[in-house]
Formats: C-alpha cells, structure tokens, sequence
C-alpha cells in the first residue's frame, strides 16, 4: 500500500545544490584565473551578501527591524585596529576573533534595545550605533574621529596570498551566511524563529521562549555583521568612525533585502546582484545615484511588496532553498483490470 511521504527537497533545490557547488568552486579558484579587480568585486558582492543575510535573518525571519548594525560593522572594523596595529595579530585571524568580540559586545547592548519595541527599537539600535561612534570617535589611542591606516597591518603578505585570502574568508561569510541561515530555518528554532515573528503570543502559547530566540538571532547577526566588518575594512586599509558606522551599511542591506525578498534566503542573493548591476549602471550619475535607489526601495516597498523573489518564487513555486515540509500524497490506482 502507497503511504503519504514528507518532501524537504524539491527539484529546483537539488538543481541550486549542484549550481551552488560549481559556483563555490569557480569562486575558490578565482585567484588563479582571474584578474584582481575581479576578485575583489567578487569579495565585495559575498560580504554584501553576508551582511544582508544577517539582516534578513534578523528583521524578515526574527521580525526585529534594526536601523542600528552598522554599530557591529564598525566595532569589527576597529578590531583591526585594536588587535591588529596594537597587537600585531595577523588580519585575517582577527576576522573570527572580531565576530567573537561583537558578539560579546551585543549580549549588553540587546539588554537595553529589547527594552524597547515597534519603532522605538529600531530607533534605539541607530542611537547604540551613534554612542560607539562617538565613543571610538574620541578614543584618540583608536585613532581619534579622522581615523587611521590599517596598511601596516597586512605589511609581509605578498599581494597575491592578500587578494586570495581576502576572498576566500569573503566566499566563507557569504556562502557560509547562507547556509547557516537556511540550515537554522529547517531545524526546530527556526520553526520557533518564524512562529515568534509571525505572533509572539501565539508563540509563547506553544511554550517557546520569545526572549531567548530573541536574543539568538540579534546575537548571531551581531557576529556575522563583525566579521564581515572587519574583512571590509582589510580590503579598504584605511578606517575612520564616519566611515565604519555609516547608516549606509544598514541602508545597502535594507535595499538588497527589500528588493530581492524579505524573508526568503533566495531574496538577499537576488538583491546583491540587482544592487551591484544598478550601482554599475548609475555609477556615473553623482548624488542621483542615490535617489534613484531610494526611490527604487520605496516603489518596490508599495507595489511589489515580496520583492523579486518573493513574487517569482511564489508564482511558479520555486524553491532553491526549500524550508518547509510538504506532504506527498500517494497517486490513485486505478481500480480497472484488464479483460
């Protein structure tokens, strides 16, 4: 007798699978074939795409919309500064040590924002991220508010190992963003995850603990966001409080996510590559730059909602990172015998 089966992969995931795996590997060989302002474009877009991964991860699946992480970007940034000028650690062990760091750092700091909600949250997490700008901004030992060079600290490693390196802990975050979210999400706290964003009474009702999912998501995108922090500032070798706590780092990631899909791992993939075309292609045009992407942000928030992939993905259903469990039901036999 045919019986009911429980799919958690779909065609279309296992074709991601197989394309994901050969993109891996095109990316990791990169430094052999290919030219350096490549690579470092390729570098940029995966720790773009890391950073929106935190913050879809944060506001589409946790449902708390922070203005505030640039606040983790920089202190990452200046972990460079701290343990790499002063210290003389290698820069790209400090990356990991950073999102350790960060991390830490965020255990405070959520003890006062989560006292806050709606928009007085996402308020509170902008002004955190202003009183570490001020606070590094007159640490003269950190440099002060003009900032400093981080050139010393990458001083004795050959250009080629740099340029590699730096890509290959950019493939780490963003591929590894991406997988960490979409295997969270198929276990039973990212069922906890999505049932507290979607009604945090109903949530408790079940017996989940709204606080403590609450504090793993803003803790774990805290991370992400450091380490991410300081691997940009290692490409930039230069650093400065203006630059490293910019609300531009929230922004980008508010755009990449609302364009793509907020709330579906495939959304911040798609809006990484329809920002980095735009910025491409608006490149030469100054401050409209800028405004022609709010205003991109602002008709896709009133007309196309779920964004790219969230209407792409729900009109022909299509699922390159399937979550959710769906019941196959057994075909009918037919009762007819052959005379």
């Amino acid at each position: 007798m045919n019986t009911a089966v429980i799919q958690r992969a779909t065609r279309a995931s296992r074709i991601g699978a197989i394309v994901g795996v050969l993109l891996v590997l095109a990316a990791i060989s990169m430094p052999w074939w290919a030219e350096r302002s490549s690579q470092r474009l390729a570098a940029e877009f995966l720790y773009t795409l890391a950073l929106a991964q935190m913050w879809n991860l944060l506001a589409g699946y946790g449902g708390l919309l922070s203005v505030g992480q640039q606040a983790f970007i920089g202190l990452g940034g200046y972990s460079l500064v701290l343990f790499g000028l002063q210290a003389g650690i290698n820069p790209f062990l400090i990356v990991p040590l950073a999102g350790l760091i960060t991390g830490l750092i965020a255990v405070p700091t959520a003890a006062i924002v989560f006292r806050l909600r709606g928009a007085y949250f996402a308020v509170g997490t902008w002004v955190v991220a202003e009183v570490f700008r001020l606070l590094i901004a007159n640490t003269t030992s950190l440099g002060g508010g003009s900032g400093t060079s981080i050139t010393s600290t990458v001083i004795g490693i050959p250009a080629w190992w740099r340029e590699s390196l730096t890509l290959w802990m950019a493939l780490a975050l963003g591929a590894g963003a991406t997988l960490a979210v979409y295997l969270l999400l198929r276990s039973r706290h990212g069922l906890a995850l999505t049932a507290v964003r979607d009604s945090e009474p109903a949530a408790e009702s079940l017996g989940i603990s709204v606080k403590r999912i609450k504090w793993f998501v803003y803790i774990a995108s805290a991370v992400g966001c450091g380490m991410a922090g300081a691997l940009i500032f290692i490409t930039k070798l230069r650093i400065a409080p203006e630059a490293a706590f910019s609300i531009d780092w929230t922004a980008t990631m508010f755009f990449v996510v609302v364009i793509g899909g907020i709330g579906t791992i495939e959304g911040p993939i798609v809006g990484t590559l329809v920002f980095f075309i735009l910025r491409e292609l608006l490149s030469d045009y100054g401050t409209w730059y800028m405004i022609i992407l709010g205003s991109v942000a602002v008709a896709f928030m009133l007309w196309i909602p779920r964004g790219i992939w969230g209407l792409v993905g729900g009109r022909f259903d299509m699922h390159f990172f399937p979550v959710q469990r769906r019941l196959k039901l057994p075909e009918p036999q037919s009762n007819n015998k052959e005379e």
